[in-house]
Formats: structure tokens, C-alpha cells, sequence
């Protein structure tokens, strides 16, 4: 299966979640994409037709680029700033993974890694500590911050690679939130991003 060269190839395959399986090859690359709970309302999932392709990404995504629904907490720069500061933390201290782009748009995250562990478990490292985290900066109690579920897609060239790191660089652009990637300061693409897929 491929798309357009603006719209990465999703796949979803089984894991442990609500809406969407799971599937995570060894040593392969992930681009991952989570939200903020209630930034995608019931309704706005994407229909039937689009849900064993690419196209369920794109629905989404468009959709929370728009921010026209549900929280926007990750405008916030403390919130986006503790954000970035745990992706960095999994990767550089804990070893998770090793981080080769991301971008924290207004009520979503996109990131692009070579996991060194269980996916589940460095998704859980950065949710559950940036979570707790921001709830206390939003004074906030008793109430989840992201969404449960997550998005992913394995990487399976380097040109693949290559397109979602700049799907990742560019998001903030499509979005309208800035003209140049390189000026979007809660994003990767401030450093150059990554060169490629080694691990």
C-alpha cells in the first residue's frame, strides 16, 4: 500500500488498545502519533471505508491540524516545552529509543524513533509522566490528558524514512501556525531533524 508523497502509509496492527491494533516489527522504525483526550470527538473517527488505509491518518490528522475542537493545552509553552523535554528524556537518558524527529502541534504529537524497547512501555513512560505533569501546571485533577489510544506506522525503506521525517517537519507549516518548519520552536526541525533510519 502507498500514498501521496504529502501523506505517510499507516498501518495499524494488533496491541493491547481500544480502536485500532497493533504491530511492531523488530528493529524497524516507528512514526507515532498521539492526541489529547477529547481533541477527537466520537463522531469525527474516520468512516468505515477509510479505516484499513492510509487514508484513516490523513482524516485525523487534517482534523486535528484544524484544533477547532476539544483542548488545545500543548499552545501552552510550559506543556509543549515539558513535552519535547520528555521525548528527549526517554531517548537520551532512559534509552528508549532513539529519536530522529517529532513536532508538538496544539493538541497532538507526531514522532518518528527506532525503538531500543517495548513500544508500550516508553509510550507509557512519556504519557503517563507528561500527564501528571501538565494536569498540575492546568491545576487539573481526576482527568485524563491524552487520549488512549495511539497512532502508528513502521517504517519500511529510508525513503519511507525520509518523507515522514518531513511529513513531521512540515505539519506545523500545513497547519498554518508558521511559514518555515525551521520557525516552529516545539519541534525537531530547529536542529535539522535526522539524517536517516540507523539505529
Amino acid at each position: 500500500m502507498r500514498s501521496s508523497a504529502d501523506t505517510p502509509d499507516y498501518i495499524s496492527v494488533l496491541r493491547y488498545s481500544r480502536r485500532l491494533p497493533h504491530w511492531h516489527p523488530d528493529a524497524t522504525s516507528l512514526f507515532l502519533t498521539w492526541c489529547l483526550a477529547g481533541s477527537l470527538p466520537r463522531n469525527r473517527f474516520p468512516p468505515p471505508h477509510h479505516a484499513a488505509s492510509g487514508k484513516a491518518f490523513a482524516y485525523i490528522d487534517r482534523f486535528l491540524d484544524q484544533a477547532s475542537f476539544g483542548p488545545s493545552w500543548l499552545r501552552q509553552d510550559a506543556i509543549a516545552q515539558l513535552v519535547v523535554s520528555a521525548l528527549h528524556f526517554s531517548s537520551e537518558t532512559l534509552h528508549q529509543y532513539n529519536l530522529h524527529a517529532y513536532v508538538v502541534m496544539p493538541n497532538h504529537v507526531h514522532m518518528l524513533v527506532t525503538p531500543h524497547a517495548p513500544t508500550p512501555d516508553f509510550m507509557r513512560t512519556v504519557k503517563t509522566f507528561t500527564a501528571r505533569e501538565a494536569n498540575n501546571l492546568l491545576d487539573r485533577t481526576g482527568q485524563p490528558f491524552w487520549q488512549h489510544e495511539s497512532y502508528d506506522h513502521w517504517v519500511r525503506n529510508d525513503e519511507q524514512f525520509q518523507r515522514i521525517d518531513r511529513y513531521i517537519h512540515e505539519n506545523p507549516v500545513r497547519a498554518g501556525l508558521v511559514s518555515n518548519s525551521e520557525d516552529y520552536r516545539w519541534s525537531s526541525a530547529q536542529a535539522g531533524g535526522d539524517a536517516g533510519m540507523a539505529g
